[in-house]
């Protein structure tokens, strides 16, 4: 795992972001460890929350429910014309 400083976070985020990137990254000061940096995706994962939601159409405005069921007649009517 890669570590930096406070002071590092300060004068080399760019660095620092892009350790983050690869995965998590110690901050330490003083010697010791204080805080540990991450993305969302990774602190997503290890909460146990999923990136991807899951809607009800019946939550949908009215505008939205027929987009999406356009959309979806758009890709059936797609589907039928590779049999």
């Amino acid at each position: 795992m890669a570590s930096f400083t406070l002071t590092d976070l300060g004068n080399k985020s760019g660095e620092v972001v892009e350790a983050a990137f690869r995965g998590p990254v110690d901050i330490t000061k003083r010697g010791k460890r204080k805080f540990v940096l991450l993305t969302a995706e990774q602190f997503d994962r290890l909460a146990g929350r999923s990136a991807q939601r899951a809607h009800r159409i019946e939550d949908l405005s009215a505008e939205e429910r027929e987009e999406l069921l356009a959309a979806l007649d758009a890709v059936a009517r797609d589907d039928d014309r590779d049999d």
